[in-house]
């Protein structure tokens, strides 16, 4: 059983920061991609940013030079530092970890989401 808990979001004015954290916890021998998606009222989930175990990272574009995703790969953690924080971020960030590898097979995991709102 694998387990991904997240810590921080809440609210913000438009251009302040907020840090985002999240830790997978079980029988975890290594993890492959984990990254940051979001959902808002009315949308779809997206993307927001990954990073590999070898610390490839992707942004989605309305994030790139704002957000910074950071991966512990001792603690199966990852960060997600947002700057200059815009209204239409506002959203349920939902933390993801693929290619988990337990001891026999592999599994993939979703966390329960925290909720970031920015105010105008």
């Amino acid at each position: 059983q694998v387990q991904l808990v997240e810590f921080g979001g809440g609210l913000v004015q438009a251009g302040g920061s907020l840090r985002l954290s999240c830790e997978a916890s079980g029988n975890i021998f290594s993890i492959g991609t984990m990254g940051w998606y979001r959902q808002a009222p009315g949308n779809s989930r997206e993307l927001v940013a990954t990073i590999s175990s070898d610390g490839t990272t992707n942004y989605q574009h309305a994030v790139k030079g704002r957000f910074t995703i950071a991966r512990d790969n001792a603690k199966n953690s990852i960060s997600l530092q947002m700057n200059s924080l815009k209204p239409e971020d506002t959203a349920v960030y939902y933390c993801r970890a693929q290619g988990i590898r337990l001891q026999w097979s592999f599994t993939s995991a979703w966390g329960q989401g925290t909720q970031v709102t920015v105010s105008s």
